[in-house]
């Protein structure tokens, strides 16, 4: 599982480093979601953190640009990322603004 460089973190995740650590061990954390980006669409989904335990995702390792303690913590952070895209390009393309195709982005 790759991670982006400037992971958008929520207000109410504790403790990020620790929570990156288990995501990319696959530990269940129920109360936690991800802002991926789908490979093939070049669109940011929300996931429940429990999602990626599927064996899918451990072949097919998502791109992950933010954790949120909360769905609507992560509608936020979408928002505020849209928000930022629209400033910096006057649109709001988000994988684009987001680089999701330079691997130098992500860890």
């Amino acid at each position: 599982m790759k991670f982006y460089k400037n992971l958008y973190i929520g207000d109410t995740v504790k403790k990020p480093d620790k929570i990156v650590k288990k995501l990319k061990k696959y530990k269940k954390l129920p109360g936690i979601y991800v802002i991926v980006c789908d490979g093939t669409r070049k669109q940011l989904e929300i996931y429940h953190s429990l999602m990626l335990q599927q064996w899918y995702y451990k072949e097919n390792p998502p791109a992950v640009l933010g954790i949120a303690g909360s769905q609507e913590e992560a509608f936020a952070l979408i928002q505020k990322i849209a928000q930022e895209a629209l400033e910096a390009t006057g649109e709001a393309n988000l994988a684009v603004y987001l680089g999701v195709d330079d691997e130098s982005r992500f860890e």
